[in-house]
């Protein structure tokens, strides 16, 4: 690489991307009196032939954020939002198709939802906001193949039972007692690999996937009686792969949301799990259950560090 002077330098530009991020959408749809609520973040991010604006400023090749920005609400408006992977597969597929300098696009999507309030009269058009948890995916399309990458976060469960913690390793910095009967809880982040790629193939019903995929992680984690947070985690990411035919990998990151018994000893109380007990929930610090479970044959692709995926 050279400078203006024409003086070589010792540097060089390597991966780099831009877009417009967290754009907030909201579409509605009017079925008579009854309405439907789409409530979308997206982020768009886009890549390819962009080294001159970096190396001398030359804004030919960049499709100004200020525009992605917009081509979210029009295509919302146009092609209304059937799914968070539809509208970000629509997105991406616009981006590389019809701007030869961007080679890559990657839509990231939250999901917001609502659930309907049932009232008296005639519509139905009041909502609620639902809980904590946000429905996740991202499209990633490079004019040939196609990654779709969904999930959820801050789905906070519990079990109130059927959960031991104990045979553990112990040194001399060990105080943890050996549970034979404690609250497991957590605050599911999970995202799952598709292995759709190709529009040749069909595509997955994303609604119903996501509907029973979420199910299937739900039902492990209350069927299994669990000796540990990983052995939970393996029978959750099991269940997803052996139900859905569509999802060759997922990953998991489970913060473990403590739930220590409360001493009350002093008080001249029996704190005893069997007639009921009263813990005390720890917010942090928290032990972090990580892991990926594959598809037998599949290979993984899900970034170990959820934190931006």
């Amino acid at each position: 690489m050279t400078d203006a002077a024409g003086k070589a330098r010792p540097v060089f530009l390597g991966q780099n991307q831009y877009g417009k991020a967290e754009n907030r959408v909201v579409r509605v749809t009017r079925d008579g009196a009854t309405h439907h609520v789409k409530d979308l973040n997206v982020s768009v991010s886009l890549s390819g032939d962009m080294d001159e604006v970096h190396l001398s400023g030359s804004n030919a090749n960049v499709l100004p954020t200020d525009t992605t920005k917009n081509t979210v609400y029009a295509f919302a408006k146009e092609h209304g939002i059937d799914s968070a992977e539809q509208f970000g597969i629509h997105l991406a597929r616009h981006f590389v198709t019809t701007q030869e300098p961007i080679l890559r696009a990657r839509i990231r999507i939250e999901e917001y939802s609502w659930e309907r309030i049932e009232a008296a009269g005639e519509g139905e058009h009041s909502f609620a906001r639902q809980g904590q948890e946000t429905r996740l995916t991202q499209i990633t399309y490079d004019g040939s193949s196609w990654e779709v990458v969904s999930g959820l976060k801050d789905l906070v469960v519990m079990n109130t039972t059927d959960s031991e913690f104990w045979g553990y390793v112990k040194d001399k910095y060990t105080t943890l007692p050996e549970a034979y009967d404690r609250v497991l809880a957590t605050q599911v982040s999970a995202r799952w690999r598709f292995n759709w790629s190709d529009e040749e193939r069909e595509m997955p019903d994303w609604e119903e996937s996501y509907a029973q995929t979420r199910g299937h992680l739900l039902s492990a984690f209350a069927e299994t009686y669990s000796l540990s947070l990983q052995q939970t985690l393996f029978q959750m990411g099991a269940r997803i792969i052996e139900q859905r035919d569509e999802i060759d990998e997922v990953r998991f990151a489970l913060p473990n949301k403590h739930h220590f018994l409360v001493d009350l000893k002093p008080f001249g109380l029996k704190n005893d799990t069997a007639d009921g007990a009263v813990y005390f929930a720890a917010d942090r610090p928290y032990g972090l259950i990580e892991g990926t479970i594959l598809r037998d044959g599949a290979e993984a692709r899900i970034p170990a560090d959820l934190t931006n995926l």
